[in-house]
């Protein structure tokens, strides 16, 4: 897997329950865009219309180059791609547990585009406190570890 874009706000704002590939539905002009690095999943999640899987704020930006014929629109709605029961049965669970989904990142795989996403809770605000402390003690660990290794020559 060849990754293209994270969205790393996910991993802050959620508990991440199980993950789910699935591919996108894209525009020629959208393709060549990511290729070229022209894309950001920060604020993207994920809707069920009509029994179907749509990813909305994943914004691809154009090339100056891409094509006269067409309009480019950024922030279109993109179909998800998944076997009808791998959507029904998050369907049942988004509906009885309170999980959500959100989109995790953006890989290549075989050639194509395709969209990691999570079944998720959220987290309270002070599950994300705990979090942040936890990796700065993680990193003041280090740092220390660090300097003690140095200090010892």
């Amino acid at each position: 897997m060849q990754p293209i874009a994270e969205n790393r706000r996910a991993r802050h704002e959620y508990h991440i329950e199980e993950r789910y590939e699935a591919g996108l539905v894209l525009q020629g002009w959208e393709v060549k865009a990511i290729r070229a690095g022209q894309v950001q999943l920060t604020d993207g999640y994920v809707v069920i219309r009509d029994g179907e899987l749509h990813l909305i704020g994943l914004r691809i930006n154009a090339l100056r180059a891409a094509s006269s014929h067409v309009l480019p629109e950024p922030d279109r709605t993109k179909k998800l791609l998944m076997r009808k029961e791998e959507i029904r049965r998050l369907i049942g669970k988004i509906e009885q547990k309170g999980f959500t989904l959100v989109p995790l990142d953006l890989h290549y795989k075989g050639g194509l585009v395709k969209a990691e996403i999570a079944l998720a809770k959220g987290k309270a605000q002070h599950d994300k406190r705990e979090h942040e402390k936890a990796k700065d003690w993680e990193r003041e660990k280090g740092r220390l570890m660090r300097h003690k290794v140095s200090s010892k020559h």
